[in-house]
């Protein structure tokens, strides 16, 4: 099967944290936006069910991508927050912060 450059995780928000979570979402901040489109990534969205949310983007390299958000000042003091909310970790510069999910079908 061909491959595409989509990339996807999937985890959930903490319940005490979900109004905060997608009030940050609804309105992010312009740097971290920025950023992610420096960084390489593009068609990013996010859907939610409940507190479990699901995550889509597309990149060409997203190894370099990451390593450019860990390195962001404006994603590191983004991440230190809403890393608090979730079940899981924002942290770039751990060895696996975000584990992607494998794609096992794709419609070109």
């Amino acid at each position: 099967m061909e491959k595409s450059n989509k990339y996807a995780w999937t985890w959930k928000v903490k319940e005490e944290c979900l109004e905060e979570y997608v009030k940050m979402h609804l309105d992010p901040w312009p740097e971290i936006m920025e950023e992610h489109t420096k960084a390489g990534y593009r068609n990013y969205s996010i859907f939610q069910n409940g507190n479990q949310f699901f995550y889509c983007f597309e990149c060409d390299d997203v190894e370099a991508a990451n390593a450019y958000i860990a390195k962001s000042e404006a994603c590191n003091r983004w991440n230190a927050i809403t890393s608090k909310m979730v079940e899981g970790s924002f942290d770039f510069n751990e060895k696996e912060p975000i584990k992607f999910m494998n794609e096992v079908f794709y419609l070109k």
